[in-house]
C-alpha cells in the first residue's frame, strides 16, 4: 500500500490477540523491504479500531 510518506507494509491477522512475535515479524518485513511504517490489523476484535497497531522501524 502506498502511504503519503512512502511505502507501507500491511499485516492482516485473525488472532486471539497481537503478540510480540507478530510485531517482530512485521519489523522484519519492514527491515527487509526498506520501509519505515507498517500496520498490524487484527480482525478478531469487537471493534476494528481495537485491532490496529502501528509499527515503525527505526534504524
Amino acid at each position: 500500500m502506498k502511504h503519503r510518506d512512502g511505502p507501507l507494509i500491511d499485516e492482516l491477522l485473525t488472532a486471539e490477540c497481537l503478540l510480540l512475535i507478530h510485531i517482530a515479524k512485521t519489523l522484519t518485513y519492514l527491515r527487509l523491504s526498506n520501509c519505515r511504517l507498517g500496520l498490524l490489523i487484527n480482525f478478531n476484535v469487537p471493534m476494528l479500531v481495537q485491532g490496529v497497531k502501528r509499527v515503525v522501524y527505526r534504524q
